[in-house]
This record gives structure tokens, C-alpha cells and sequence, in this order.
């Protein structure tokens, strides 16, 4: 299963729409400008993961839906064998893989993510989001360091982090080699 930028903006202009809410007001919900929400909401910029999250909860909508368009519908169980979640390429060269994506009625979005070793952003800041609910975050292989809040922290494989995500936080891969991670976002 695979999405498009583009029908990701049809649905989220369709669901605004029906909801009779205008760019500015719906922009002004997310805490972002009307112009950043437009190039969104027009396909012109890609959508961060976090941003995604948040207009599928203002509209009660999975996030699944949101992406595919696809509703889904198991209840019971699903299984999504290796290298086959959904891919979801939301940040520049990051790679996410939904684990739960044919699942109804999530609590939480379990995604394998793999995050590229890149020199350059070793001694940058790194850009931070927010997002409502709690995060783990499970390193599988390399270094993660993340910034939460104020605070520096470097993961090793094995190694866990639990946070409020609604505190700005981000992450990077660290110690010369791309970074493996469970990423678990409970709503």
C-alpha cells in the first residue's frame, strides 16, 4: 500500500471543506501560519509525520485514512511481516515503516524508523516538533541522540526513551552509522 503527496492534500482540502472551516482558522488549530498550512493543504510542501497526526485527530480520522484513503478494518489482529508496513516517508531522508497500519481502532502508531547518518547535522540543532500524546522510542541499531525539552540524551541500541510528545523534541542519528528505532506514538 502506497500514497501520494497529492491525494494526501485532496483529502485533507476535502476534509476541511466539509468541515466548513477555512485555511486561516484551521491553520490558526495547528499553530502554524495560513501559508505554510496552504503549501500543505496544495501539495507543494511535503507533510511532517507530526502535522499529519494532528489534522487526523481534528477531524477523528485515522491516520491511516488520512494517507491511503484505505479505512482500516482488521479488529482482532494483523501481522505486517518484515519490510512490509506502509511506507511513510515524511522527513527529509528518514524512513518510516507503519506496523499497524491495517489495524481499526489503534491506540498507539508503532513505525520502524530509520534515521540517516549525516555529518553535517552532527553539530547543527536539530529541528524539534511537538504533538499530543506520549512517545517511546526503542533503538534497534546505532546511536539516537535526542533532544527533549532542554535536555540531551544519546541512545544506544538496547536503550529506551518515554516522553510527553507534547514537548518539543527531535532526533538524529549519531556515531558514524544510520540509526534503527521503534517508535511507538500513543494517542
Amino acid at each position: 500500500m502506497d500514497y501520494s503527496i497529492l491525494e494526501v492534500a485532496t483529502r485533507l482540502k476535502g476534509l476541511r471543506e466539509s468541515a466548513m472551516i477555512s485555511e486561516k482558522d484551521f491553520a490558526d488549530r495547528l499553530g502554524i501560519s495560513e501559508q505554510e498550512y496552504t503549501a500543505y493543504e496544495s501539495g507543494e510542501k511535503d507533510f511532517p509525520l507530526t502535522f499529519l497526526y494532528k489534522c487526523a485527530s481534528e477531524f477523528g480520522v485515522d491516520l491511516i485514512e488520512l494517507l491511503t484513503g484505505v479505512t482500516p478494518k482488521l479488529k482482532s489482529y494483523s501481522i505486517i511481516r518484515k519490510g512490509k508496513g506502509l511506507a511513510v516517508e515524511r522527513r527529509e531522508r528518514f524512513a518510516y515503516q507503519h506496523l499497524a497500519y491495517l489495524f481499526k481502532g489503534r491506540k498507539m502508531e508503532p513505525l520502524i524508523v530509520t534515521a540517516p547518518y549525516e555529518e553535517d547535522a552532527q553539530e547543527k540543532p536539530i529541528k524539534l516538533s511537538s504533538h499530543e500524546g506520549q512517545e517511546l522510542d526503542f533503538v534497534i541499531k546505532g546511536q539516537l541522540k535526542v533532544v527533549i525539552g532542554e535536555r540531551t540524551e544519546v541512545l544506544e541500541a538496547g536503550d529506551a526513551i518515554y516522553y510527553d510528545s507534547s514537548t518539543k523534541h527531535g532526533m538524529i542519528a549519531t556515531g558514524g552509522e544510520d540509526c534503527e528505532f521503534l517508535a511507538v506514538l500513543i494517542k
